[in-house]
């Protein structure tokens, strides 16, 4: 958890040089199967940490933009693509996003568990998101919506949103945009233990209508 004394950056990059990879490499299965049939154009990657599904995304043949906080999460990414071939698809940049964010308009917006235990203004950067999303573009939010399973030592400061609560924040005009996907879903993942655990996520896909 940051305080005071840690920023954003040093918090991820101390967590992202534990490990040569912290996550699996594999790209997040609701992207997957929200982002299969999209016609392809521009993308934008909000926190995508190593890579993968900004990397997904370009194997497809998007464009991505694709930004992190950590410059060494950045980094591998960029290493991946590269083994991947598709380096000259994906543009990687470092953002805190409650600071700076992308320039330019996206048919694709993607913000997969933008969570953080500091200070982060996720309300603020997902109005953002959405501000990037071209006409006839997607902004896809995946959250989680609770502590896992095998989480015991809840903190009662840290509230997960419900995907209507997501959807209320952004504070969309109804005239120009249409609500494709909100809900709730149970995924299996594995504990630290090694056990089989549950998680349960929320999902919120909106489109912006074209004028």
């Amino acid at each position: 958890m940051t305080d005071d004394k840690t920023s954003g950056e040093e918090f991820w990059d101390a967590r992202y040089a534990e490990s040569d990879r912290i996550w699996s490499g594999n790209p997040n299965t609701v992207l997957v199967r929200e982002a299969t049939g999209l016609q392809t154009g521009t993308a934008l990657d909000l926190g995508c940490g190593e890579g993968a599904d900004a990397i997904w995304l370009a194997q497809q043949g998007w464009r991505v933009t694709a930004t992190d906080i950590s410059r060494i999460a950045l980094h591998r990414a960029a290493q991946h693509a590269a083994t991947a071939g598709v380096a000259g698809r994906i543009d990687w940049q470092r953002h805190d996003l409650g600071i700076s964010f992308p320039a330019g308009v996206f048919d694709l917006v993607s913000a997969h568990f933008l969570h953080s235990r500091g200070d982060m203004p996720r309300e603020k950067i997902l109005r953002n998101a959405a501000s990037a999303v071209a006409p006839g573009g997607v902004l896809l939010v995946v959250g989680h919506a609770g502590f896992p399973s095998w989480e015991h030592n809840h903190h009662p400061e840290v509230h997960f949103p419900t995907p209507q609560e997501v959807l209320e924040a952004l504070d969309l005009p109804d005239e120009q945009w249409e609500v494709q996907l909100c809900e709730e879903h149970q995924r299996s993942q594995t504990g630290p233990d090694g056990q089989p655990g549950i998680r349960t996520d929320n999902t919120l896909k909106v489109r912006r209508l074209v004028d």
